[in-house]
């Protein structure tokens, strides 16, 4: 550990420590896992984690290979955030605002994702794709997972609205990424270096496997399971190399540069509440709003209103608490244009009456922040908890076409009635994606042994339904296990043929998202939760 400290010092202007309490705090991210590394290191610019790239690069071709964990905040639920060998962390030292224009954006990965946020709507503009993580969040760990949020439902995830992407890559080359015209296209493949050749060899796995590729295509709206192989190349012949490392967490390259396309911001919006005692009627009358367009259509249920009820009462303001709903939806529509907004909100408004006579219709924007505190307060209210069983991240982001989403729901329920298991549950139903978190006391054994039977009932169901294990939050540790399950042999290998090119020597986040075994994933958890991380700033130093 020593001489790789004192190489990657010498080598770099980077902050690095060794320290057990540093070392101990990067063991863990949003997972149940823990990883212990065994060198932190904080990079100050794009040469530091050229140089530490091309090192480990050169350990890993003389046997002594050293893992590489670009990481943010380690807010990642997946596990994808750790690792054994040197954890890279940007959000210290890799923060800035690099360019602002009118329509995009620049950044370093290392930046808080509300921060950014703050910057654009003081220039009425916005990223819509902000998960509920934003305020701790990095855009860096945003574009490694792929993540989404709230307003996904009209406005896609992050693939959605990445321009482009500096990448070093696992040789210490550096690429800019981006939407590449047919013409380009050709001139990147005849390049005699590492970049011209990854063009060459996707470009040839594209086409060779063409109609598996296709029939493989999820159909869930949202998915951010193994490599994305179907955003790559346009029916134009364009070739965008950014989508393949958007959702790649980090397993073939490392991001140092983000820019983002933004959106107009509008603040004004008209919130519909709605509370169903049927989940049927709510997947009914959520697939007739959907062709309405509404920005937003989120739900909590009974069991996360129970929580609530029994641990932050004040947070059910407006809601008989003695008569829980099984379901609230909450459907928002954010257009520009006044008389259109208002037109598809009575229209959703006459559809919600159809089903329940519990409508809240509002358009003062402080009235919508309490009515939303349903949804958005119930994560922290859940997360936070002191108990000894915690809210556990190991199902929580499965996905299944919308016209699933009742009987996804109701198997769900009989699954953790089935295991005696107390659960919450909110999520996205306009996508039928739902964050379904259990509770389980680590430290104990017979919880310890229920996790994984569990899980494996899950996501066969998952499957089961046309659904993906991953609409947002991605594969990592946990769902790095079923990715296989998910997507069958013939396209994992085509995963495995991705990663092998981009990373033949395999140090850039071994261990995440591929060759995830159980047995190792059972070994790697932890033995008690929290999310500490989220509200700690270890500080960057030199004890090393």
């Amino acid at each position: 550990m020593k001489s790789l400290v004192r190489e990657l010092l010498h080598l770099t202007s980077a902050n690095i420590t060794t320290s057990e309490k540093a070392r101990q705090f990067f063991s863990t991210d949003g997972s149940i896992f823990q990883v212990t590394p065994q060198v932190i290191m904080y990079p100050h610019n794009e040469n530091d984690v050229i140089h530490t790239v091309k090192y480990l690069s050169w350990q890993a071709q003389e046997g002594n290979k050293i893992a590489l964990t670009a990481r943010g905040k380690g807010t990642d639920q997946s596990g994808g955030a750790l690792g054994d060998g040197v954890v890279m962390v940007f959000p210290a030292t890799m923060k800035s605002l690099k360019d602002l224009t009118k329509t995009t954006v620049t950044v370093e990965p290392g930046m808080i994702y509300s921060h950014l946020q703050g910057i654009l709507q003081s220039h009425w503009r916005y990223l819509p794709p902000y998960p509920a993580s934003i305020d701790f969040c990095t855009l860096g760990g945003a574009v490694a997972n792929n993540a989404a949020g709230e307003l996904t439902l009209k406005y896609g995830a992050t693939r959605n609205w990445v321009k482009s992407l500096r990448v070093v890559l696992s040789n210490g080359d550096v690429i800019v990424t981006g939407r590449l015209t047919k013409k380009e296209f050709k001139r990147k493949k005849a390049q005699v270096d590492f970049e011209g050749h990854l063009y060459r060899e996707l470009d040839k796995l594209l086409t060779d496997n063409k109609e598996l590729i296709q029939k493989a295509k999820p159909t869930v709206s949202k998915n951010s399971t193994g490599y994305d192989l179907w955003d790559i190349k346009g029916k134009d012949g364009s070739f965008d190399l950014s989508q393949l490392i958007i959702g790649s967490q980090g397993t073939l390259g490392v991001v140092t540069e983000i820019t983002f396309y933004t959106a107009e911001y509008n603040p004004q919006k008209t919130l519909l509440v709605a509370h169903f005692d049927d989940t049927a009627k709510a997947e009914e009358a959520v697939k007739r709003i959907l062709p309405l367009a509404p920005c937003a259509a989120e739900m909590v249920d009974y069991h996360t209103l129970d929580f609530m009820r029994e641990h932050k009462p004040e947070m059910l303001k407006g809601i008989n608490i003695n008569d829980l709903p099984k379901l609230i939806l909450l459907i928002e529509f954010d257009n520009h244009k006044v008389a259109e907004r208002k037109k598809k909100a009575k229209k959703a408004f006459k559809i919600l009456n159809e089903y329940t006579k519990i409508v809240k219709f509002s358009e003062k924007l402080e009235e919508q922040t309490e009515l939303w505190r349903i949804r958005r307060g119930a994560a922290a209210v859940i997360w936070t908890h002191t108990g000894a069983k915690k809210a556990l991240p190991i199902i929580e982001d499965g996905i299944v076409p919308i016209e699933n989403f009742s009987k996804y729901l109701q198997s769900v329920y009989k699954l953790f009635k089935k295991y005696n298991v107390k659960i919450a549950t909110w999520g996205h139903a306009g996508n039928g994606n739902l964050h379904i978190q259990p509770f389980f006391d680590l430290s104990n054994m017979r919880d310890r042994a229920k996790i994984f039977e569990l899980t494996d009932e899950y996501y066969r169901l998952v499957i089961k339904l046309n659904g993906s294990t991953s609409a947002e939050h991605n594969d990592g540790i946990m769902r790095g296990v079923y990715l296989k399950d998910m997507v069958g042999t013939k396209i994992y290998g085509l995963f495995e043929d991705i990663k092998n090119l981009f990373d033949p020597l395999n140090f850039l986040n071994p261990g995440v998202k591929l060759h995830v075994s159980k047995e190792d994933a059972m070994v790697k958890m932890r033995k008690e939760y929290s999310i500490k991380q989220l509200y700690e700033h270890l500080p960057s130093t030199y004890n090393h």
